[in-house]
């Protein structure tokens, strides 16, 4: 059964009538570009098949009731909170992420209350943005039971919903991200991945179809938990913009490597600025190379960019590292960290015919250093959130 069915079904269950509807949005990889976006670089994720789906229907009460159900079939219910009470610190845990939208969605027009159900199959601290896709998700549900439909005349772009999700985060639950993984899920489409410049919000969708040269993007989640609200990302997230005002520049795209070499900074932020301006070269190489349909020439460069976020951005972790040097030495054509570190998940470039290989010696390391296994899995760029049904 499918994930947007599993919501409508369980939303059923749990309600014993009809959602209004279903929308889903899905988890992220991000192909290269990392801890670029917060310095208005340039990223180049695409859309995972994983979603996170949202059965809704309105409440007369102006209350927002939300429930997660697992794999388990367990609900999770929080007590519903009226949406004109939603304020900062009102809600924690997992449920801050859907209330944060509908703050920000109240703050923009949009305040009934509604009966959520959330399911998904999007792995949980994995690095592949579950927490984004249900943010946008909601909001995309939330603007349905209001008659806004996504991509119809009047209603909000997905860019500006992106930008709400982004806020909804900073603000209300409090965690500084970025706009990359909010924009991959609402933008992304299938068989591309997406080129684009934060600053200026330009977007490029590039065809990218491992399987029709004989490759496979082979993603292995390490079972590390990530979490972007661990001090670690705050902390190179200040470092950045305290460099950026030493340099005198709005933010570090500005910087290039004839600026960074002339400069003057302490160590600990001449490395931060350095794999941010590299990573931003890695991506414009890596876009060239698509645009040429050389694929397979982009290895050496995801491989660049996980020796730099392990050395200078020193966002990586044993098992990101064990899992990028195994699947190296099995014969990948590249391989790094995805997504902001500390855990989380790693994407591999692979021959089609070497990707079980690849997968076993993964699976063989990490059972060597002791570590949980890893879930391997080759995925293809997939279609961003929408409306179900």
């Amino acid at each position: 059964m499918s994930t947007p069915a599993r919501a409508a079904e369980e939303f059923r269950r749990l309600h014993e009538r009809a959602p209004v509807g279903v929308w889903s949005a899905p988890g992220r990889v991000n192909l290269i570009g990392e801890h670029t976006d917060y310095n208005d670089g340039f990223v180049l994720p695409f859309a995972l098949p994983f979603r996170i789906a949202v059965a809704a229907a309105p409440r007369a009460d102006g209350r927002l009731a939300v429930t997660t159900v697992g794999d388990d079939g367990v609900p999770q219910r929080v007590e519903p909170v009226p949406v004109d009470a939603l304020e900062p610190g009102a809600v924690t845990g997992w449920a801050a992420y859907p209330s944060g939208v509908a703050w920000v969605l109240r703050d923009n027009g949009v305040r009934a209350g509604a009966d959520l159900v959330i399911v998904g199959d999007v792995p949980a601290g994995a690095g592949l943005s579950s927490s984004h896709a249900l943010q946008c998700a909601t909001a995309l549900a939330l603007l349905g039971l209001a008659g806004i439909e996504l991509d119809a005349a009047g209603a909000p772009s997905r860019p500006e919903i992106a930008a709400w999700v982004q806020r909804s985060e900073n603000e209300f639950v409090g965690v500084p991200t970025g706009l990359l993984d909010q924009t991959a899920s609402l933008c992304c489409v299938s068989a591309h991945v997406l080129f684009l410049d934060v600053r200026t919000g330009a977007m490029e969708q590039i065809p990218l179809d491992a399987p029709a040269g004989g490759l496979e993007l082979l993603v292995v989640d390490t079972r590390a938990r990530h979490s972007h609200g661990d001090s670690g990302y705050r902390d190179r997230r200040r470092g950045c913009e305290h460099a950026a005002e030493l340099l005198g520049v709005p933010a570090l795209r500005d910087v290039g490597q004839e600026a960074l070499d002339r400069a003057e900074l302490p160590p600990e932020l001449r490395r931060l600025v350095r794999h941010v301006v590299t990573e931003n070269e890695r991506v414009l190489h890596t876009v060239e190379l698509l645009r040429a349909g050389k694929l397979p020439e982009i290895g050496p460069l995801l491989t660049e960019s996980h020796t730099s976020l392990a050395r200078d951005y020193r966002v990586s972790c044993l098992e990101l590292d064990q899992a990028v040097e195994s699947a190296l030495g099995a014969g990948a054509l590249g391989a790094r960290m995805t997504g902001g570190g500390f855990g989380g998940s790693a994407i591999a470039l692979v021959d089609a015919a070497a990707v079980d290989e690849v997968g076993a010696a993964v699976t063989a390391a990490f059972a060597r250093r002791g570590f949980a296994p890893p879930r391997l899995f080759p995925t293809v760029p997939s279609a961003g959130a929408g409306r179900d049904r």
